[in-house]
């Protein structure tokens, strides 16, 4: 596929390598220094947005001239801006997703089957830890385990505590952020039962598997008619 890549740091720069690596071709990698010369590039097979989100105005507006499809892995996103990427499926096939591992993409199916069994009796809490450059929190990943647990939003999500907050609610979530060194990501949700204790962890060992995953879903995605994509859709079905 010719692939052109938004967003040129640690991410960008391995999806380069490695899509480089698989055969694919990088007709522009781009980063806030050139970013403006995505007005005047052609169509590609495949955008691969892994920048930040003030970029979206840019990247929308390449989308819509050529209908190019689009991957983002772009996270951050403020709810307008989230409805404004959708609304890219009109023209062409989109998938977003905040984590793009495939052991990620199963722990959400995971918690899909199994939280409503539990969520009665069981407290429920997610921590996620990243590496000490990581801008958003909590992160996009601990986001899509939240939704995958509770999405028609019947309970609250309590970002950290402090002070003297009482009793814990039982249609609350606490979801908790640890930043430091350069871990990559570590996932983990826990339901805490009368006298019983379920933990699920996902650890990334590197952003490979993220680069990995996100190549092989713009494999899947290639090809598709416009509409916006969520990995689940590819990867299951």
């Amino acid at each position: 596929m010719k692939l052109v890549l938004i967003g040129h740091g640690k991410m960008g720069k391995l999806l380069e390598q490695r899509a480089t690596e698989l055969g694919h071709e990088v007709v522009a990698a781009l980063d806030r220094e050139n970013l403006a010369q995505l007005a005047a590039l052609p169509g590609a097979d495949m955008a691969v947005d892994f920048s930040r989100p003030e970029t979206l105005g840019a990247v929308a507006a390449y989308v819509r001239r050529t209908g190019t499809p689009l991957l983002s892995g772009t996270t951050g996103y403020t709810p307008k801006e989230m409805e404004e990427l959708r609304g890219l499926g009109s023209v062409a096939p989109v998938l977003h997703a905040a984590n793009f591992s495939l052991g990620i993409a199963v722990f959400r199916r995971a918690l899909a089957q199994v939280s409503d069994t539990l969520k009665p009796a069981f407290d429920i809490e997610i921590e996620e830890t990243h590496h000490n450059q990581k801008a958003d929190a909590p992160s996009g990943t601990a986001k899509l385990l939240l939704s995958a647990i509770d999405p028609n939003r019947e309970y609250t999500p309590v970002y950290g505590r402090e002070g003297n907050t009482g009793a814990r609610n039982k249609k609350e979530i606490g979801v908790h952020a640890l930043r430091g060194g350069t871990v990559a990501g570590t996932h983990t949700v826990s339901f805490f039962g009368p006298d019983e204790e379920l933990s699920i962890t996902h650890r990334a060992a590197s952003r490979l598997i993220f680069v990995n995953g996100a190549l092989h879903a713009a494999g899947l995605l290639a090809g598709r008619p416009a509409g916006f994509y969520v990995l689940e859709d590819l990867l299951f079905g």
